[in-house]
């Protein structure tokens, strides 16, 4: 087993007014080159994005962006006409693909929205641009992993074009649970969105993140209630 440790006051920080954004690798402004990724987890920024304001019209290609609202809406527009509100308990996945322009917005205009946004390299470059978004409700991960993000919409998630998944779960004080990965090539990456928690024997805290690899199954203990995200990504590009 080999893992890599990100803490939380080590991250990377942007404060533009409208937005405020930490980096947990090397994005924009914020260079470490320990931190370029982990295997084919490019990106993990956690954004706060004042009222009304957000980010204008950019493109992407080739690469699986996620977001994941926290707290509050996003309202995405992209080339495709496309027009869509991404609420609390939402996860969207957007297929940049060939290529795509989208602009994220916070929805209200007098509340702050926090949001994940997660960039994964994809496994097929160049397909059709592609968007979807799921509910998944807090009651369905209570003291358990459910499956966010997924292959071919494997067990439910939101399809990725990568052999990746992504879990979220929200554990009380004093559980043991096991999380057990799904290709043995892959690496897992576990974020802590809150609470205090040890993973393999490496204790974490909140906005924490621990990358583990070589291994075929993982154990999370809790020391506090804890919502956990997990990014489960292959560690090199070869299929």
């Amino acid at each position: 087993m080999k893992t890599v440790i990100h803490r939380a006051n080590e991250r990377g920080f942007n404060n533009l007014g409208w937005l405020k954004s930490y980096h947990s690798f090397s994005f924009g402004s914020f260079y470490d080159p320990a931190k370029m990724n982990f295997g084919l987890l490019r990106v993990l920024n956690d954004d706060t994005v004042a009222p009304g304001l957000g980010f204008g019209t950019h493109p992407h290609d080739n690469m699986e962006i996620v977001s994941i609202p926290l707290s509050g809406e996003l309202l995405h527009k992209d080339s495709t006409g496309r027009e869509e509100v991404i609420k609390t308990h939402d996860v969207q996945i957007m297929s940049a693909g060939s290529g795509i322009a989208h602009s994220e917005y916070n929805n209200s205009r007098d509340k702050e929205v926090k949001f994940l946004q997660i960039w994964v390299f994809p496994k097929e470059r160049d397909i059709e641009p592609r968007y979807e978004q799921k509910t998944f409700l807090p009651a369905d991960r209570e003291n358990k992993f459910s499956v966010v993000a997924s292959p071919d919409n494997v067990n439910g998630g939101v399809s990725i074009n990568q052999d990746a998944w992504f879990s979220l779960g929200n554990f009380d004080e004093n559980q043991s649970v096991d999380y057990t990965l799904n290709k043995p090539d892959n690496g897992v990456y576990v974020f802590v969105l809150s609470g205090n928690v040890v993973v393999e024997g490496v204790e974490l805290f909140e906005r924490d993140g621990l990358g583990i690899y070589d291994v075929k199954t993982i154990n999370v203990k809790t020391n506090s209630f804890s919502e956990l995200l997990i990014i489960e990504v292959p560690m090199d590009f070869k299929k």
